[in-house]
C-alpha cells in the first residue's frame, strides 16, 4: 500500500468515526474543521524535513513561500 493510500484510509477512518459521535446531529463546517486540524501538524513535519527553510517547504507543498509564511503565522508556528 502506498503512503498516500495509508493517508487516505486515516482520514477515512477519522471520519467515519467522527460521524458516529456525532450520533445523529449534523456537523457544521466539516471543510474548515479538517483543513485546519491537519494544515497544522503537515506544516510542522514539512518545516522540520526542510530544516527550517521556507522556500523549500514551499516548493514541497507547492505554494506559495509568502503563502506559507501567512500560514505559519496563522498557526502561531512563526512570530
Amino acid at each position: 500500500m502506498s503512503k498516500n493510500n495509508d493517508i487516505d484510509a486515516c482520514v477515512r477512518e477519522t471520519l467515519d468515526q467522527y460521524f458516529k459521535d456525532l450520533r445523529g446531529a449534523e456537523p457544521h463546517s466539516l471543510h474548515d474543521m479538517v483543513i485546519r486540524t491537519v494544515e497544522k501538524p503537515l506544516l510542522e513535519v514539512v518545516m522540520q524535513q526542510a530544516d527550517g527553510n521556507q522556500s523549500k517547504a514551499a516548493e514541497w507543498l507547492g505554494i506559495n513561500r509568502n503563502t506559507l509564511r501567512r500560514k505559519l503565522v496563522e498557526h502561531k508556528l512563526i512570530k
